[in-house]
């Protein structure tokens, strides 16, 4: 159930917004249709953001916790993605995988993923049952059995999980490597999925601790985009969401800061499934709700997006180095990363495989972007946006996403003006100040039978 995500946003209270449906933009561009939302807290401190659509009878429920792996205990990495599988077990009126019947037998789905700062729990019903997930959702938050059996079941499948996608995937590896060798202090180094060991480690009390921690009414952004009256939905909201206590005991939050980096670190991995030689290179840059992330989502959409991207177009097609390579600016709540990576072509060096990534950002650096090439990455930018808004679920993601990682719903309703306002000396901006010499982390994910080798 576990999947990745990225991020969007929204808010709105009054009438006039409600009245006021697009964002306006600049001669020549099309209007964007304003998420036109509600947000009220209850005491209990749940927030809840509605957006009410009643051109389809279907409705989509997404139930935000702000509890991510970065939240996973010292030792006990995992967490957050066990508990993603835990809360489809028992609860006090509802049997395991109840909600799989609540949804799917009614033409329905449901679904959930965790990440680095939030876990997810999404539902898309027809609209007539938007009640009954209502209930379903608020009794899974109050009384989920958190007990010894499930524990276990449910650790066993993340356990499996680990095996396919780390131990069993050549790859798999490298991406936990990024991230540990990326972070030195802030929990992102922690490994999302877990680590068999120190899930083996832990204890039901552990589990419950970190239960009655972090799921609790004060934790949770719900926002439910669809078919439904505004006044009914506050009432059943209130109805079954209100009576859950707020715990007296504060809800703790990560404060540690990641430090700049002032030196090159270059790590070297080897592993005996590996069929060709890798090559990742990461740079800390800011968080999502920064000024410069809409330009680094620009630069990262140059960089890699399709076959006619600067990497590919380099790497794979003339100089024939590697035989995948792509970036990625992974934005998040706190400092963020943006990777390169290439696997090398049979015969070539990863050294060469470096080298060609630092020539295609040296000419980011030195070269502004031409008009045309900037056009088309943005338009893929918000041409792909837009796509997403189309569903209820898209918009809801769009809004909690915004309200949970960047902490603010209404930038929604900015975001995609701020990725059109993006020129090219943003671009070469942002290059110049992130990707220097001394912000980068280089791993080497190397076949066993290069080991005592490279560099030959």
């Amino acid at each position: 159930m576990t999947r990745s995500l990225v991020l969007y946003a929204a808010i709105g209270l009054s009438m006039g917004l409600l009245a006021a449906n697009f964002i306006s933009t600049a001669q020549g561009q099309s209007a964007v249709a304003r998420l036109a939302y509600r947000e009220r807290k209850l005491p209990n401190g749940l927030r809840l953001i509605s957006l009410q659509d009643n051109s389809t009878p279907t409705v989509a429920i997404q139930v935000w916790y702000k509890v991510g792996s970065k939240d996973d205990p010292e030792g006990r990495s995992g967490f957050a993605h066990l508990f993603e599988h835990l809360m489809f077990k028992e609860t006090k009126n509802m049997k395991s995988e109840m909600l799989d019947r609540l949804t799917e037998d009614v033409g329905g789905e449901n679904n959930a993923f965790t990440a680095d700062d939030m876990t997810v729990y999404y539902e898309i019903v027809p609209s007539n049952y938007l009640e009954t997930l209502l209930w379903a959702e608020a009794d899974r938050l109050a009384s989920l059995s958190v007990d010894d059996p499930n524990f276990k079941s449910e650790r066993d499948v993340v356990k499996e999980e680990y095996r396919e996608r780390v131990l069993a995937s050549p790859y798999g590896k490298l991406g936990l490597l990024i991230e540990q060798k990326s972070f030195t202090v802030h929990p992102y180094r922690r490994p999302g999925i877990g680590n068999i060991d120190e899930l083996n480690a832990a204890t039901i009390d552990d589990v419950r601790k970190f239960h009655d921690t972090f799921y609790r009414p004060d934790n949770v952004t719900m926002v439910v985009v669809g078919d439904f009256d505004q006044k009914q939905l506050d009432a059943w909201v209130d109805r079954y969401f209100a009576r859950i206590p707020k715990p007296a005991a504060t809800l703790p939050r990560v404060t540690i800061k990641e430090p700049s980096r002032t030196s090159e670190r270059r790590y070297v991995e080897y592993n005996k499934n590996v069929p060709l030689p890798a090559v990742a290179v990461t740079y800390l840059i800011p968080p999502a709700s920064d000024a410069d992330a809409p330009a680094l989502q620009v630069a990262e959409t140059i960089l890699s997006e399709g076959e006619s991207s600067r990497l590919y177009r380099a790497l794979v097609y003339e100089q024939q180095l590697a035989a995948v390579t792509g970036a990625n600016a992974d934005l998040r709540e706190d400092t963020g990363l943006f990777v390169l990576q290439a696997t090398m072509a049979g015969g070539k060096k990863p050294e060469d495989g470096e080298q060609a990534l630092y020539r295609e950002l040296k000419r980011m650096q030195n070269e502004t972007v031409s008009p045309a090439e900037l056009s088309k990455a943005i338009n893929q930018l918000v041409t792909s946006q837009l796509r997403e808004r189309e569903t209820n679920n898209g918009k809801a993601l769009a809004l909690g996403s915004a309200a949970v990682v960047q902490g603010d719903a209404s930038r929604a309703n900015s975001e995609i003006e701020q990725l059109r306002a993006v020129t090219a000396t943003d671009v070469q901006r942002v290059m110049r100040k992130y990707f220097s010499d001394t912000n980068r982390v280089v791993i080497f994910y190397l076949p066993e039978s290069m080991r005592g080798k490279e560099g030959e």
